[in-house]
């Protein structure tokens, strides 16, 4: 195995573990009735414009199932070159999705966005929630660059 295809592989794999620990939270948030994220509650008057936590948070889930899935397909992208740019279209706007939401959290945090909400109660378990995040999109920052470089050269 080269250094290229190994690095593709371990970025692909650390991408698609996020995406699980993405997965995990959300059904663990399910299965309590709640919204947010770990480490980040959600403020009470978004329960007003849900109508069933359990269900958008089982979707969310589902969504992240599907972004663990996409990841993985950029360790050997598809030979047919219209799913190649489509698994790299949907793995950059995924990028640019966490990667907007670890950026919204980390100044939730920090206090610079309170518009975003309280800080976090949990000060370990957001910490965690964000480093996830930022791991993920790097990881999957990554794999997308290589399956792109790939594309050009096959």
């Amino acid at each position: 195995m080269t250094r290229s295809s190994k690095k593709q592989l371990v970025s692909a794999l650390v991408a698609c573990a996020g995406a699980l620990a993405y997965t995990v939270s959300k059904a663990d948030l399910a299965r309590d009735g709640e919204l947010g994220m770990p480490g980040f509650p959600a403020p009470p008057e978004a329960y007003t414009q849900v109508a069933d936590v359990t269900t958008a948070q089982l979707g969310n889930a589902g969504l992240g199932l599907l972004m663990a899935v996409v990841a993985l397909l950029l360790i050997r992208p598809p030979a047919a070159r219209g799913w190649r740019w489509a698994v790299l279209g949907v793995s950059w706007a995924g990028i640019a999705m966490i990667g907007a939401g670890v950026i919204g959290f980390g100044a939730r945090a920090a206090g610079l966005a309170p518009g975003l909400g309280d800080a976090p109660p949990r000060w370990a378990t957001a910490a965690a929630a964000l480093v996830v995040g930022a791991v993920w999109v790097a990881g999957w920052s990554v794999a997308a660059v290589g399956a792109a470089r790939s594309a050009r050269e096959g």
